[in-house]
């Protein structure tokens, strides 16, 4: 188990889409979060108050997370002076990064010296089976994006906060290293060798009772050039009864990637809704999601009527406005 509390490390992370793991800790067990330390030049800010290893110590936290997801999940060099202070200091380290601390020699012998733990969250700890396609009991909704980070975990999670509220039966399955970090459990998709992907879904999601429904945290985008591998995973593996379309309205071009435009929520639907009824013939699109943030009150409220009105289904923004009628959609399947 990652010891609690933690302090957020942000490190020289360049804006906020690169403190997502932080964000989600921030957003979803700020009980869990004593502060946030960064280097100078850093982009990001959580609005937590920023604290030196010596005060979060003092503070109680046990633990330092390493909240940036940078491309690729490198450990920065810039960082280790940092990270080896916070072993010394008695602190573990927990990591989503591609980038193992395990393979980090320097961070290796310090936490072996000061009796640190060091957790690599991105480690697949089962030996997942390759996916059959069995029909399983119970239900699955899966978000799918336009593209990477345009809210497909919050939206999964503000669901099941919801259905939790009302008493209903529901699970947030978590597919990343943020909603692993979140709720102590779940698969590190894209660390799972790619044939045992869509079986680690299936792993994930097993038989459940008829009235269960299981919200599986979506990753990557069907569109990206880099990470659409895992989305197919999520699709097949998921065998989800509902999808819900998520998107990010203000993006220019897909994340990280300059050259490619988002496709449009109707090209989504069209791509996801075929693919998904491989494994579930009975797969149906109920709702939309919108990743508002960046809009005003005024203009998210606009936005969001527009999209509903084109495409015949509730939009909402789960996180700003409530998932309810999110929830409606799949308590009317």
């Amino acid at each position: 188990m990652i010891e609690t509390p933690y302090l957020l490390f942000l490190g020289d992370a360049p804006d906020m889409l690169a403190a997502k793991v932080a964000i989600g800790i921030r957003d979803w067990r700020p009980d869990h979060a004593v502060g946030q330390i960064s280097l100078p030049g850093c982009g990001a800010d959580l609005g937590l108050t920023e604290m030196t290893l010596d005060e979060a110590k003092a503070a109680g936290a046990r633990t330092l997370v390493i909240g940036v997801a940078n491309r690729g999940g490198v450990i920065s060099p810039a960082w280790k002076e940092v990270l080896i202070k916070a072993l010394e200091m008695g602190y573990d380290i927990a990591s989503g990064l591609h980038n193992l601390l395990r393979d980090e020699g320097d961070l290796v012998a310090a936490a072996q010296t000061h009796g640190g733990t060091l957790h690599d969250v991105r480690v697949p700890s089962v030996g997942y089976p390759i996916a059959n396609g069995v029909k399983r009991k119970g239900k699955r909704c899966l978000a799918v994006g336009t593209d990477c980070s345009v809210g497909k975990m919050y939206t999964a999670l503000a669901m099941d906060a919801e259905m939790q509220k009302r008493g209903m039966k529901s699970t947030f399955r978590a597919t990343g290293q943020t909603g692993i970090l979140i709720t102590g459990h779940g698969v590190p998709l894209d660390a799972v060798i790619a044939d045992f992907m869509a079986g680690s879904i299936e792993y994930l999601t097993p038989d459940n009772d008829d009235d269960h429904w299981d919200l599986i945290e979506g990753q990557g985008s069907l569109f990206h050039i880099s990470y659409s591998g895992v989305t197919m995973a999520l699709v097949h593996g998921g065998q989800p009864d509902a999808l819900i379309l998520c998107h990010e309205p203000t993006r220019e071009h897909m994340r990280g990637l300059p050259g490619f435009s988002l496709p449009t929520l109707e090209e989504l639907r069209d791509t996801a809704l075929p693919l998904a009824r491989k494994s579930n013939p009975d797969c149906q699109v109920v709702g939309i999601s919108v990743n508002t943030q960046h809009l005003s009150e005024e203009e998210a409220v606009a936005y969001l009527e527009e999209v509903e009105k084109r495409m015949g289904l509730p939009a909402v923004d789960p996180y700003r406005h409530g998932a309810d009628r999110l929830v409606d959609a799949l308590a009317a399947i």
